[in-house]
């Protein structure tokens, strides 16, 4: 069914989610992948991403192209976060309707759900309270990126869905110090700790905030999975339907890396939401459910971290 998709543009194909989603494609059999490097399109550009979708005509456009990080890129970078967003989905939105593209899935994130959001957080609760402080800019963008996608479907009758994936993580993820998410940081604070024989590790906040984890490989099985099947205008989320605190999964990075030492958490640093869990209710009713265990998804992410170019 997904080689009925015809061409099939992947946004972001370098990336953790982008690379997941070409390996979907690929298993499924799918010939037709247009994987424009960013030296041949800049997704900031609007005349380049024009240009670029005039010429290759994509009858489907995934886009998983995004500036990303994890709480402290995101509250560092603020103007980058929400200006580059805005820019790539403006830009390839757009132009996905201009070419004439039949479909369009857009990964939007779980940060876009208000800070204090009840839980497990549906898809009707979406602007219902202000986003968590530390990445409302991101959030704000990925807001605009879903309400764009409706307003198309509303106005010029496209077929261009959203989905809200809880926090992610797998093969090629950003272990920058800087720049990386919760599991990346936790690889590679306990690794390098395990290296350096060092007795203690410090940690961000109190350990008490909940966060759903999703293996990558598992959230865009998913994505494809709801391209096919969803018919809906509005968002989907996208998880495992159940979260750990920090402290719990630190825990299980510590024992999947070996690390042998003490954890400290710095009370001093933000935690973030308190608590970030996603009703995958819709999806579970489509007949998709998550199957990698976090455990054994930490320890593919860290094979993954040892054999990546440090």
């Amino acid at each position: 069914m997904l080689n009925q998709l015809g061409r099939i543009l992947v946004c972001g194909q370098r990336g953790m989610v982008g690379s997941a989603v070409v390996r979907r494609l690929r298993k499924a059999g799918c010939e037709q992948l247009l994987l424009p490097p960013s030296a041949e399109l800049d997704l900031t550009r609007q005349n380049e991403v024009e240009s670029y979708f005039n010429r290759s005509k994509p009858e489907c456009v995934i886009l998983a192209a995004a500036r990303v990080g994890g709480i402290l890129a995101n509250n560092t970078y603020r103007a980058e976060f929400i200006r580059v967003n805005l820019q790539i989905q403006t830009n390839v939105i757009q132009a996905a309707w201009q070419a004439g593209a039949a479909r369009l899935l857009f990964f939007s994130s779980s940060c876009v759900y208000p800070r204090l959001c009840p839980q497990p957080m549906k898809e009707e609760h979406l602007w219902t309270g202000l986003p968590e402080p530390t990445n409302e800019p991101y959030a704000v963008a990925k807001l605009a990126g879903m309400s764009m996608c409706q307003a198309y479907n509303d106005q010029y009758g496209t077929k261009f869905i959203s989905v809200i994936p809880t926090n992610l993580y797998g093969p090629n993820d950003n272990y920058d110090p800087q720049q990386s998410h919760l599991m990346a940081a936790l690889i590679r604070k306990f690794h390098e700790a395990k290296l350096g024989r060092n007795p203690q590790v410090m940690l961000w906040g109190t350990g008490q905030p909940r966060r759903e984890l999703m293996y990558v490989d598992d959230a865009v099985d998913a994505a494809v999975f709801v391209l096919q099947h969803y018919h809906d205008k509005g968002p989907i989320n996208i998880g495992v339907g159940r979260d750990h605190t920090v402290r719990e999964i630190a825990e299980v990075v510590k024992r999947v890396v070996g690390y042998e030492g003490e954890m400290v958490f710095d009370t001093g640093k933000p935690d973030g939401a308190p608590q970030k869990l996603l009703d995958v209710s819709k999806l579970k009713s489509l007949g998709w459910q998550a199957g990698t265990e976090l455990e054994a998804g930490a320890a593919q992410a860290y094979n993954d971290y040892l054999n990546a170019p440090q």
